[in-house]
């Protein structure tokens, strides 16, 4: 086994733990019973499978073919700094629509936040938190 085996092997491995990542975000979406917890299967498991196929496919063409890709290497910064950001957003958006937590979660730290907030003066900012930028 040459040494150019042993590089596609590993590559081969890191594209393959890619796709346990993504086959895993799928399950979660599917299995999970709210948008929040389908939303943190879905960053966090996703993120990971795009970022190892994708750092798979750079690691090729970087050894196998001697090309270093600006535009993959730019694919893996943008979706690692992307995708953890567009889910926190839409978690957001769907606490402020109301969208109801699962009826097995135990614990909601923006409710309790809120509710401080409210009682007061709603643009108090005294403990660092701005309701309406929330």
């Amino acid at each position: 086994m040459g040494v150019s085996n042993l590089i596609e092997l590993c590559i081969a491995i890191i594209i393959l733990i890619g796709t346990i990542f993504g086959f895993l975000s799928a399950i979660g979406f599917m299995r999970l019973p709210d948008v929040y917890n389908r939303a943190h299967a879905l960053s966090k498991s996703s993120t990971l499978g795009i970022l190892f196929v994708l750092l798979g496919t750079f690691l090729f063409f970087l050894f196998v073919e001697g090309y270093f890709s600006i535009k993959l290497f730019l694919g893996i910064f943008f979706v690692f700094l992307t995708s953890p950001v567009s889910s926190h957003v839409i978690c957001r958006a769907a606490y402020r629509s109301n969208v109801v937590l699962a009826p097995g979660s135990v614990q909601d730290d923006l409710k309790e936040v809120i509710e401080k907030h409210t009682r007061g003066n709603t643009c108090d900012t005294r403990d660092g938190v701005d309701l309406e930028k929330m």
